[in-house]
């Protein structure tokens, strides 16, 4: 793993940030954590750490503020990484898999824990990410503590096929893409089809998380916004099921980070409280 930068921001109890280039056989992973201060304002960030897991077309600075905000809240570090393919991290190579939301749990996963050294971890998702949380949670239950996801898709339904596909000929304008290249530079046009294509292939109508959620041990807090125009609210209760939680955010679209970033922190950090002792 290569470091790339160590920056305190000047308030002395603001988190500590810090980069990352982590090794895969595919390629380079980039990653930024954010480390609450310790009493005294060295970084602590005691208990597990939450890693992040980005939507179809997000990346570690499409979370703005909402990882230092999580960390500080939490007491906890918070870590968030591009996926390959996404943001600063490597171009994927070649055409994403079908079963890439399953993979993301084999491959990267286990590659971050080695690199940043984490036994144990706290798995939140937005969108996609939060089926890559899913799987994350069943394949490495000794590790994954607790599992929230945001405005996840637990299957594949109508709204979520219509929402796509009005995006895909919003990107048809140049405009449109050139704004998602501030993130992923040239790798944007390969963002948006492995959303687009992927989702919209007759192979992928079928997809589920139920295998991999019948498999997930731990607490589940599952958070979907009311208006959300990927996926009705039948996602978050099928994530729950009868042992989780599922809160409904009224008024609230797809991105509850972005639309209401300070009440999803208290909503997270108030399950943790209570769902992963901090000495975990």
């Amino acid at each position: 793993m290569t470091e790339i930068a160590s920056a305190e921001t000047a308030a002395p109890t603001a988190p500590v940030a810090q980069e990352h280039l982590i090794p895969t056989p595919r390629g380079r992973l980039f990653a930024r954590s954010w480390t609450p201060p310790a009493s005294g304002g060295e970084a602590g960030g005691g208990g597990v750490p939450v890693l992040l897991f980005h939507d179809s077309l997000g990346c570690v600075a499409l979370w703005r503020s909402f990882p230092e905000r999580l960390a500080a809240a939490t007491g906890r570090r918070v870590i968030a990484y591009d996926r390959l393919g996404f943001g600063r991290s490597d171009p994927y190579p070649g055409l994403l898999p079908i079963d890439f939301v399953a993979a993301e749990a084999r491959e990267a996963v286990p590659a971050i824990c080695d690199a940043l050294g984490i036994d144990g971890f706290i798995a939140c998702g937005h969108s996609v990410g939060g089926g890559m949380g899913i799987h994350t949670a069943a394949a490495l239950p000794e590790r994954c503590r607790a599992l929230v996801t945001i405005a996840a898709q637990a299957f594949v339904e109508d709204r979520t096929i219509a929402g796509i596909e009005v995006a895909k000929a919003g990107f048809q304008r140049p405009e449109d893409l050139a704004r998602l290249a501030r993130y992923h530079g040239d790798k944007a046009r390969w963002v948006v089809d492995a959303w687009t294509e992927t989702w919209l292939s007759p192979v992928f109508a079928d997809w589920t998380v139920d295998a991999a959620r019948a498999r997930v041990r731990c607490p589940v807090l599952a958070i979907h916004g009311e208006l959300d125009e990927y996926g009705s609210t039948e996602h978050p209760r099928r994530i729950a099921g009868t042992t989780g939680t599922a809160r409904i955010l009224a008024g609230i679209g797809h991105v509850p980070h972005r639309e209401c970033e300070g009440d999803l922190v208290e909503l997270i950090s108030g399950f943790l409280a209570g769902a992963v002792p901090a000495a975990d």
